[in-house]
């Protein structure tokens, strides 16, 4: 499969890295390197699973965690009692990742008050038209998000479907409009449902590359009711205006 989406557009390095800490619910203080950096890995490895592109901050981030994992196995030297005191190997991370989430969030904030301004000389839309981030049902899920509800459905699907030599018969094209027409007889469907009656591995990468394009070119919206809930897909307000 050829077909690929540019990453960059939706998330970074540093993205994934806070996804993983607030899903795990740990200490950015202190973070479990070992777990964390695992994790990392098993995210990227995903990411060449899909073919998509990985931009070289997310193989540097990578580096850098099993750098500081090493760093941490190597047992204090007892020779030296300043090493008592040495300073953490995961300080300046943490401290990059600090930096990064307070931008994040003040970004976030200046989003939410341009959405109040726009709201403030308008009319009250309907329901339908409502933007998914001011919608009841529920807030914007991250790629993060869908690469761990997709993960969930790979251990679903029996492992002998992936040893089927199945001729690909499943475009991404293909898979666009099947989601599209979906979306056109239910408002709002759940993520995982889309995968039902899948017939190979191909036509699964497919499937999820369409929603990634989908959602890239703000034709659908991807949301949960909780964080690391369930997703759920549906046309985009911006979308349903025209």
């Amino acid at each position: 499969m050829t077909y690929k989406v540019q990453l960059p557009v939706f998330e970074g390095p540093l993205d994934l890295l806070l996804y993983l800490i607030k899903k795990d619910e740990v200490n950015i203080y202190d973070i479990p390197i070992a777990k964390i950096t695992n994790e990392y890995l098993d995210y990227l490895e995903m990411l060449k699973l899909l073919d998509l592109d990985i931009a070289g901050e997310f193989v540097l981030v990578a580096a850098t965690l099993m750098h500081i994992k090493s760093k941490m196995l190597l047992p204090p030297e007892e020779n030296d009692e300043e090493l008592v005191e040495e300073i953490d190997p995961r300080e300046e991370l943490v401290s990059k990742l600090l930096e990064y989430k307070k931008f994040k969030e003040a970004a976030g904030d200046l989003k939410e008050l341009r959405l109040r301004h726009r709201d403030s000389f308008t009319r009250t839309p309907e329901k339908e038209n409502i933007p998914v981030e001011e919608d009841e049902q529920g807030f914007e899920a991250s790629l993060f998000d869908l690469i761990t509800a997709f993960s969930k459905v790979l251990k679903e699907i029996p492992r002998e479907m992936f040893h089927q030599v199945i001729r690909d018969e499943y475009t991404v094209s293909d898979k666009i409009h099947d989601v599209l027409h979906i979306l056109v007889e239910k408002q709002v469907v759940y993520f995982k449902e889309l995968f039902k009656g899948v017939k190979s591995r191909g036509e699964i990468v497919a499937i999820f590359l369409a929603i990634l394009e989908l959602t890239k070119i703000k034709e659908i919206a991807i949301t949960q009711d909780v964080h690391c809930g369930e997703i759920k897909i549906m046309r985009h307000a911006e979308w349903q205006k025209k």
